[in-house]
């Protein structure tokens, strides 16, 4: 790698509640090393890759780390930075069957306070041999409504070329976004290129130089487990970003790029760039590596011994219940779906969801009595996004007619909500690389039989940036506001990153959207009221 910066040893911060304390200073390993040199090997394991925090409820919560050999995860967590009293919980033993990454699930936490953590790694023959602790910090969610919930969200990293540039400072929308303090942040999918090469350098078309910090697996398409390994690897490189996962838990899922661009299950590619041709292959190491490196509750890979959390599961759409005021409703647009197509058909049962996460959705709102029910979906509903010249990638496919292909499935799921009156949803996507507001209203669609809801876009966080999508009617959508580049790809030199604030108020429980640009800029605000099916 052409760069290899260091965790430095930052002073205790305070924080709009609570504080943090940051990690030891300690040399990032070159990527793809599979273990240290012999003679690091001889001395303490290292978490030199900071730590996270994932699923975080009112009374549990899953704890990241990664070591740089074999060891035991030990965590340690304190209502205070003082860890008096501390409650130490025994973790998995961490191994290169999880390329050194590991989780613990934490449970039983108190609701609505401050969490401060710390993670010790102790080597497995001898357990009196430990590293330095690495520390950090979450919010549980409030057990009563009028505490309020605040969270951001978007997507999209590392895409198109555009990596960690030193010059400007890394992933800069991240530093901003720790500074705003959000109880959590939702990442909408994108969260590596695996398709994406990061070259040393690009020249601007105003004859600047990007200039990226480089690694192997980023050099080429991933293909091995170790390829993608690396791809979650080199995003934790940039210190604003784990600065920031050590202070905000996230809710994260996938999307296209973290195995390969529009894949769709049991596509053959006839790209030039692979020897794996199977692009099932390549989303079962995408899957594993993704569970490998992100706390998520429901996949098998981040479930340590005896850690019971998620057992028997292994899938990406989950339910994250954040209080009395939110549920979080994650979808996995990607691994249902039938096969891009021009999207024209009359009977599709398979749709984006697949008909079994379709009845999960379902069931799961019906169930719901959270104030706001926050569909967290990875892609677009009324956004054409086309796959080359004939296809479609997304749900809309460009006719403005009755449903037809995959908006039978979302037509299927609107009618739900309405008929079974299910109250407060909102709809909340990245995955195109600008930010919008969309209001889908029945007297403007070709299909009627729903409520009115609102959809709001935001991203990239570290990618290019392109022109806004055309509209689909069949839903009824009209843009009520974007910000988008008026060309492609356009770097985060050139155009702003951007990310979504949501702030749900405890008292009137009104829901807040704010469409943000890096730099501190609120573009667009919209507050919507509770109780209502549709807005």
């Amino acid at each position: 790698m052409s760069h290899t910066p260091r965790i430095p040893s930052p002073d205790r911060r305070s924080v709009l509640r609570g504080t943090v304390a940051a990690s030891a200073a300690l040399a990032l390993p070159a990527l793809g090393a599979a273990s240290a040199p012999a003679l690091a090997l001889s001395g303490r394991p290292r978490a030199e890759w900071g730590v996270q925090t994932g699923d975080v409820t009112s009374s549990s919560g899953l704890v990241w780390v990664r070591s740089d050999r074999p060891a035991r995860m030990i965590v340690e967590t304190s209502a205070t930075e003082s860890f008096r009293r501390a409650h130490r919980w025994h973790g998995p033993l961490i191994g290169t069957g999880t390329d050194l990454t590991g989780t613990t699930a934490l449970s039983g936490l108190p609701a609505g306070e401050q969490i401060h953590y710390r993670v010790t790694l102790a080597d497995p023959a001898d357990p009196r041999r430990t590293g330095e602790p690495v520390y950090g910090t979450f919010r549980t969610a409030a057990a009563k409504r009028r505490e309020g919930v605040r969270f951001l969200w978007s997507g999209d990293i590392a895409g198109q070329g555009w990596g960690i540039n030193p010059d400007i400072g890394g992933y800069r929308a991240y530093e901003e976004m720790r500074r705003l303090d959000p109880d959590f942040f939702l990442c909408s999918g994108d969260t590596i290129y695996a398709d994406g090469v990061i070259a040393p350098s690009v020249t601007l078309p105003d004859g600047r130089v990007w200039r990226n910090i480089t690694t192997e697996e980023k050099s080429k398409v991933a293909e091995t487990l170790a390829d993608f390994r690396g791809n979650f690897r080199y995003n934790l490189l940039d210190e604003n970003v784990r600065r920031f996962n050590a202070q905000v838990p996230t809710v994260v899922q996938w999307d296209d790029h973290e195995v390969r661009n529009n894949w769709y299950p049991g596509q053959i590619l006839d790209d030039p760039r692979y020897t794996e041709k199977n692009v099932d292959v390549l989303a079962e190491r995408g899957l594993r590596a993704f569970g490998e490196y992100f706390p998520v509750s429901t996949l098998n890979a981040r479930v340590g011994e005896g850690q019971g959390q998620g057992q028997g599961q292994n899938r990406m759409h989950r339910v994250v219940r954040y209080g009395p005021l939110l549920d979080v409703f994650v979808l996995d647009m990607r691994s249902y779906r039938n096969a891009n197509s021009p999207g024209r058909q009359a009977d599709d049962t398979d749709g984006i969801l697949g008909a079994e996460q379709l009845a999960w959705l379902k069931r799961e709102l019906s169930r719901s009595r959270a104030v706001w029910k926050v569909i967290a979906a990875d892609m677009p509903l009324g956004l054409v996004v086309p796959d080359g010249s004939a296809n479609f990638e997304a749900v809309a496919q460009g006719d403005p007619g009755a449903p037809l292909g995959r908006e039978l499935q979302i037509a299927e799921l609107l009618r739900y909500i309405k008929h079974r009156r299910i109250t407060g949803t909102v709809w909340l996507t990245a995955d195109v690389h600008y930010t919008s507001a969309q209001h889908y209203a029945p007297e403007r669609a070709a299909f009627a039989d729903f409520a009115p809801f609102w959809e709001f876009v935001s991203g990239p966080l570290a990618a290019g940036g392109f022109p806004a999508n055309a509209l689909d009617a069949t839903f009824g959508p009209e843009r009520v506001f974007v910000r988008a580049p008026e060309r492609a790809n356009v770097s985060p030199m050139e155009s702003p990153q951007y990310f979504g604030e949501v702030d749900i108020d405890g008292d009137s429980g009104e829901l807040t959207v704010r469409l943000r640009a890096e730099g501190g800029t609120v573009l667009f605000s919209k507050t919507l009221q509770p109780g209502r099916v549709g807005q």
